[in-house]
C-alpha cells in the first residue's frame, strides 16, 4: 500500500464527483475503456465520488455526457497538478532549472577536505602539500588522479607511510597514516664511561656493562666516574700472569639523592594597554581560497593598537564549505605604568620553577620535597625554589 500511494503521488490524481439518473453507468463505461478507478464513494444514490489517475481524466466529461451525468473535479494531488501552477511564473521555473544545474555541475567541484588518521605530522602541512599537487577546496573533482597525489604526497612527507584520498562527490577524504618511528640502536663500538651529573648520594648502582666506580651511601660530585669503560680480566688461579683490562662501553644505571636550586626574577612594575576609544573595522570574504577584502589598504591611523579577527564558516553535517566571512577589528590602546602584586607575582613564579624542575628531572627522576624563599630588591622580585630529588645521576661520555 505504501508504494502504490509513492506511486500515486508521483504520476497524480483528480477527485471527481459525478451526479446524475444512473451514475453506476458511468462506471460501467469506464471499466470497458480502462480508465482506472478507485476510492468509490455514494454519498446519496444520485451521486458518485471516485478517484482516477492524471493522465486519464481527459474524455471523461463526454464520457458523463453519454450517461447523462455532471461530471466535476473535487480536487487534485500529486506532483502533475503541483507543477502545473508553475506554468506561467517563468522566472521561477528559471530559477529552479538554474538550481537543479547548478547542483548537478558544482556536485563534481570538490569543496571540502578532511584529513584523518593523522596524530604527529599536522593537518596544515598535509593540506599545504595537498594544495601543492592540485587538490584544494574549488578543484574539478573528474580531473584529479587521487592515486599519483597520493604517491607524490608521500614522497613529499617523511613522517607518513600511506596516504589514500577518496572522493566522495563535494568531498575529499584523506585518510593518512604515520610512520612508527625507529628506535635508536646503541652503538657498543664507542667506548667510554658514565659520569655524574649532578652532586649527590648514591642510592642504587646498577652495573650492566663495566666497573662501578662508587657504592651505595657514596657522596659523589659532578663530572665523577660512576662506572668505569674498563673490565678488570683477572689470570687463572696459581698464575703469575698479570691482570688484564679491556676497555668496553659502560652502561648502567645510577640513582642518587639530589639537591636542586633555582632561582627566577620578575620586575614589580609593568606596561599595562588602556583603551583609547578609537576602532576601526574591515570585512571580507573568503571563496574556494581567494580572499577578497571590503575595505581600502590604507593603512592603520593609530601608532598602537590591537588586532581582533573573528570569521564565521557556512558548515554542513559533512564538513565546512569553503566559503568564510571574515572581520578585522583595530581598536587603538595606550600604555601605562603599573604596579604588580607582589603575591600573584610570587605564585606565578614559583609555578614556574616547578615546572623547569621537573623539565630538568625527566621521566627518571621525582621530587621528594621543596621549599621556596622570596626577596625584593633592585625593583626586582626574586624567588628561589630549593629540592630535594630522587634521580639518575649518571650520563655516558665518550672517552676522549
Amino acid at each position: 500500500m505504501a508504494v502504490r500511494s509513492v506511486i500515486n503521488l508521483l504520476r497524480g490524481s483528480v477527485r471527481l464527483e459525478v451526479t446524475g439518473a444512473f451514475p453506476e453507468r458511468f462506471l460501467n463505461l469506464c471499466a470497458q475503456q480502462g480508465t482506472a478507478f478507485w476510492a468509490v464513494d455514494w454519498p446519496d444514490s444520485h451521486t458518485l465520488r471516485l478517484t482516477v489517475a492524471w493522465q486519464d481524466r481527459e474524455g471523461l466529461e463526454e464520457l458523463g455526457e453519454r450517461t447523462g451525468c455532471t461530471v466535476a473535479e473535487a480536487g487534485r494531488k500529486g506532483m502533475p497538478p503541483f507543477l502545473l501552477r508553475f506554468k506561467k511564473r517563468y522566472a521561477l521555473l528559471a530559477g529552479l532549472a538554474l538550481a537543479l544545474l547548478a547542483v548537478c555541475f558544482l556536485g563534481r567541484f570538490v569543496m571540502v577536505v578532511d584529513v584523518e588518521g593523522n596524530e604527529q605530522v599536522p593537518t596544515a602541512v598535509i593540506l599545504t602539500e595537498l594544495r601543492r599537487l592540485g587538490l584544494h577546496p574549488g578543484v574539478y573533482g573528474p580531473s584529479l588522479n587521487v592515486k599519483d597525489i597520493s604517491n607524490e604526497a608521500l614522497l613529499q612527507l617523511d613522517d607518513l607511510s600511506w596516504m589514500a584520498v577518496n572522493l566522495h562527490g563535494i568531498r575529499a577524504q584523506v585518510v593518512v597514516r604515520e610512520k612508527i618511528p625507529k628506535p635508536e640502536l646503541l652503538d657498543e663500538t664507542v667506548l667510554g664511561d658514565i659520569v655524574s651529573e649532578a652532586a649527590g648520594i648514591v642510592t642504587r648502582v646498577e652495573a650492566w656493562s663495566g666497573d662501578p666506580a662508587v657504592e651505595v651511601g657514596d657522596t659523589v660530585l659532578a663530572g665523577e666516574v660512576l662506572i668505569r669503560g674498563s673490565v678488570r680480566m683477572d689470570p687463572p688461579q696459581y698464575s703469575e700472569r698479570e691482570p688484564l683490562w679491556m676497555s668496553v662501553r659502560a652502561m648502567g644505571r645510577v640513582e642518587g639523592r639530589t639537591w636542586r636550586t633555582l632561582t627566577a626574577a620578575i620586575p614589580l612594575t609593568a606596561e599595562v594597554k588602556a583603551a583609547a576609544g578609537d576602532e576601526k573595522k574591515g570585512w571580507w570574504i573568503t571563496i574556494l581560497g581567494q580572499r577578497v577584502n571590503f575595505y581600502q589598504n590604507s593603512g592603520i591611523p593609530f601608532e598602537r593598537y590591537d588586532r581582533i579577527s573573528r570569521t564565521w564558516e557556512v558548515k554542513l553535517p559533512g564538513g565546512a564549505l569553503p566559503l568564510v566571512l571574515g572581520r578585522e577589528t583595530w581598536r587603538s590602546y595606550e600604555t601605562a605604568e603599573a604596579s604588580i602584586d607582589p603575591a600573584a607575582a610570587q605564585a606565578m613564579l614559583e609555578q614556574q620553577l616547578l615546572t623547569r624542575l621537573d623539565q630538568l628531572l625527566g621521566d627518571t627522576g621525582r621530587e621528594v620535597s621543596h621549599s621556596f624563599s622570596a626577596v625584593e630588591e633592585d625593583g626586582l622580585l626574586k624567588v628561589t625554589l630549593t629540592a630535594e630529588c630522587e634521580e639518575e645521576l649518571g650520563r655516558f661520555v665518550p672517552a676522549s
